[in-house]
């Protein structure tokens, strides 16, 4: 085989891929007690879960931070170097410190690690070597299992870091589980994006008030048009009392052509329209236009119009 060998390349690629599933097997299976005290410590945290780590860890421990801080853990990360220069100020009493450590000798973490001692703030630490000095100190000690690194040399991070990542999101899956965070909390934390946009409630998106392109069952066909041209929805919901009882859309306009204008809102309307409960997802009510062949939606409450739902506000959103 060349060094430009594709067989080769696969070769490496699966082993590499093999030797992490198979630490993340181990570490599975190596979860028992300091797991479930991590738990508890993280539970009856006060403050903010503080995640510290130096290089490849450092980029682990951003991650976990983020990820706890998205699911209902509040959490930061601090670099343990600018943690010795000031940053140190952001590890307060009520806070808990995750410190990650392969080796659990990292010397950049000493500080961190003094001033969890003087202010009696807890202190979990996750290292794959066990009797190193950051397990020796932490209040809590999770220790990674003794799985080889990725690469043949054993000195590439890789297997190591990957069980430490997902340390991280058993830690974090766990107390979301414990808190019953919910698909409404996660979407407080993530307005943006795809994601957000697929947990947007129907009533983040629709338009009510003076927006509304409302007219009474009595209104002459000729001021309807006004009204359906000045709202810009090409639609117009028919109240009665509050309540919708119908819409007329453009399909409509173009069965009453002959003699639309001698006509009212009533005769050209199309009765019990389809509307939306503005508390389902807009990923469903964008749906239900898809399947109805219909651009636009008028939410009820309680049997109230309060809204109305366009089609390019779904698109707009990062829907369809």
């Amino acid at each position: 085989m060349t060094l430009t060998d594709p067989n080769q390349w696969l070769t490496t690629g699966r082993r590499v891929i093999e030797r992490e599933a198979d630490a993340l097997q181990q570490l599975a299976a190596s979860l028992d007690g300091p797991f479930a005290q991590a738990m508890a410590a993280l539970l009856a945290v006060q403050g903010r879960v503080i995640v510290c780590g130096m290089g490849k860890s450092g980029h682990i421990a951003r991650k976990i931070a983020a990820t706890f801080a998205s699911t209902g853990t509040p959490a930061h990360f601090v670099h343990p170097a600018e943690a010795s220069h000031g940053d140190l100020g952001m590890l307060t009493k009520g806070d808990a410190a995750l410190l990650l450590s392969n080796s659990g000798e990292t010397p950049e973490l000493a500080d961190v690690i003094a001033h969890t001692k003087r202010f009696g703030i807890p202190l979990i630490g996750v290292a794959g070597r066990a009797g190193s000095t950051l397990l020796k100190q932490a209040d809590v000690a999770i220790l990674l299992p003794a799985a080889e690194e990725a690469c043949d040399q054993g000195i590439v991070p890789t297997t190591s870091t990957t069980m430490t990542l997902a340390l991280g999101d058993a830690l974090a899956i766990a107390l979301m589980e414990h808190r019953r965070f919910t698909p409404e909390n996660f979407r407080e934390f993530h307005p943006g994006g795809k994601l957000g946009a697929r947990l947007a409630r129907v009533r983040d998106l629709m338009h009510g008030g003076e927006a509304l392109p409302l007219i009474a069952p009595q209104t002459p066909m000729s001021e309807a048009l006004i009204t359906i041209t000045q709202k810009g929805f090409g639609v117009a919901g028919v109240v009665e009392n509050g309540q919708l009882v119908g819409v007329i859309t453009d399909g409509d306009l173009r069965r009453h052509m002959q003699g639309l204008l001698d006509l009212t809102a009533a005769e050209v309307m199309t009765k019990n329209p389809k509307s939306s409960s503005p508390d389902i997802l807009a990923e469903e009510a964008l749906t239900i236009m898809n399947d109805r062949k219909i651009t636009t939606l008028f939410v009820t409450e309680n049997n109230v119009l309060v809204g109305i739902l366009h089609i390019h506000d779904c698109l707009r959103a990062g829907l369809g």
